[in-house]
């Protein structure tokens, strides 16, 4: 039997990252501003997941490396753009994680109202963080469960909305198709559709966590792309479902940012203990978001020590990133210390740089493609799996950089897309700072190693002509 990570595992810690409170409480404020044209939307971020997933799965199948895209991003444009995109994409998402935990402290203060936010936050990175040091065999078994609750979640609310628009509800009369039916299709135009795919595009954000974990799963070749099917079939069809079943029961335009628009639309309906049922759901997608998260950015701290991208302190050759572990962790706290300190605007404009960072990995790893593919063609022996290149790529790719663009149409992403180019400003100017520091260095050392060999070769030459001048002397007379 193979020992490492199943497709089943892998496709559970996808979805334990993906399906996290961006689904749960933040897609009201696209619903509202889309509409029914949602549904479109989550149709072309799905189709955009597909080809950045199976154009990671190509190139993982040929090499399973640890550090996955980062790895693959610097082998195809240099080690810059490799230093820049692993810790573009790390800062991005420990910031994040960041948020998430002070999310799910706030929402535990509903059944704890005495305990501090700082020491709740604190408590659920380290343990988060802690777990995450029982290796991946055991953290892919939690995160299995955890992320099973969550579909389950999602399932339920599916089935609920049905039976009320069935009239299988007692008390509750068929609601059919009358809401949906008096819904305009583009409230806010082809704008609204445009400015929601940024976040519809965040809700499917973590799948990338298949290509960190490849080099762990039993065989990579056979088990990267079944996950990959299982995931993004899973997620388009359970995320479609369930906002059909939304768009049936609430007038977007009711909708509130301050509540999770599943709760909204079960209460709507008289079913309020869905409030309560929805808080502890939500928790714990945080709580598995966070875990499956933390498993990535552990990885891929160890690939760039590996490549001398990375403080050698954290630089880790066991089974378990533990270093890289640690120190994500500890980031996590920091950026949750700054949210205390820090100005409320400055903090917000910190953490919007996460949804950039994301989409410009996942603009790295179409790009990475599609040279990987002009180079080595169908890796390996043949195998392609992504349909339709060039022309999907290039497509791809487009979409990305179109909704980069469209950044500022939502409100609050304006920052973020600004945040997003100075941290890649700043990690390339590191990159170079460190690399003009790395010549001179050798340089210096080069120099301070010909000095020490100089006086051996001067002393060399000083000896040679007294023992000419002696043998001159003991020479015989003629």
């Amino acid at each position: 039997m193979d020992k490492g990570l199943s497709a089943w595992h892998l496709t559970m810690m996808a979805l334990g990252t993906v399906i996290g409170g961006s689904f749960f409480l933040g897609s009201a404020v696209i619903t509202k501003t889309a509409g029914p044209s949602i549904l479109i939307a989550y149709l072309l971020a799905g189709a955009l997941v597909y080809v950045i997933l199976f154009s990671l799965s190509e190139m993982t199948v040929a090499d399973p490396t640890p550090g996955s895209f980062r790895t693959f991003a610097q082998r195809a444009y240099g080690e810059g753009v490799g230093f820049v995109v692993g810790w573009v994409y790390w800062t991005g998402l420990v910031l994040a994680m960041s948020s998430e935990a002070m999310a799910a402290a706030i929402l535990l203060k509903v059944w704890l109202p005495g305990i501090s936010i700082v020491l709740a936050g604190s408590a659920i990175i380290i343990a988060v963080t802690l777990l995450n040091l029982l290796g991946a065999e055991q953290l892919s078994k939690l995160e299995s469960g955890l992320a099973v609750v969550k579909i389950f979640a999602i399932i339920g609310f599916i089935l609920l909305a049905f039976s009320l628009i069935g009239g299988f509800v007692q008390g509750v009369p068929a609601i059919g198709i009358s809401v949906l039916a008096t819904e305009s299709w583009f409230p806010s135009g082809l704008g609204g559709l445009a400015g929601s795919m940024l976040i519809v595009v965040l809700t499917f954000a973590g799948f990338e966590i298949i290509g960190l974990a490849a080099s762990e799963a039993s065989n990579p070749r056979r088990t990267v792309p079944q996950a990959i099917r299982y995931t993004v079939v899973s997620l388009v069809g359970i995320y479609l479902l369930a906002f059909l079943s939304l768009l049936l029961l609430i007038p977007t335009a009711v909708l509130s940012e301050n509540e999770s628009p599943l709760v909204a639309a079960l209460a709507r309906w008289g079913l309020t203990w869905a409030g309560t049922v929805m808080n502890v759901v939500l928790i714990i997608a945080i709580l598995s978001t966070m875990l499956a998260a933390m498993f990535g950015l552990g990885r891929m701290v160890r690939s760039l020590a590996a490549d001398g991208h990375a403080p050698s302190w954290v630089k880790d050759e066991g089974n378990i990133p533990r270093r890289g572990i640690l120190f994500s962790g500890a980031g996590m706290l920091v950026c949750m210390a700054l949210g205390l300190v820090l100005p409320q605007t400055v903090y917000l404009f910190l953490i919007s740089s996460g949804g950039f960072s994301l989409l410009f990995s996942y603009s790295i790893i179409l790009a990475t493609h599609y040279k990987f593919r002009k180079t080595c063609g169908c890796p390996p022996t043949g195998q392609c799996q992504l349909p339709g290149y060039p022309y999907t790529s290039w497509l791809a790719i487009v979409g990305c950089g179109a909704i980069i663009v469209s950044m500022p149409l939502v409100p609050g992403q304006g920052a973020g897309l600004l945040a997003g180019l100075i941290l890649v400003a700043l990690y390339t100017v590191a990159f170079f700072v460190r690399s003009r520091l790395g010549k001179t260095a050798k340089v210096q050392q080069s120099i301070q190693s010909s000095a020490v060999l100089r006086p051996q070769f001067e002393m060399a030459e000083e000896l040679q002509p007294k023992i000419g001048e002696d043998n001159e002397t003991k020479r015989p007379e003629l």
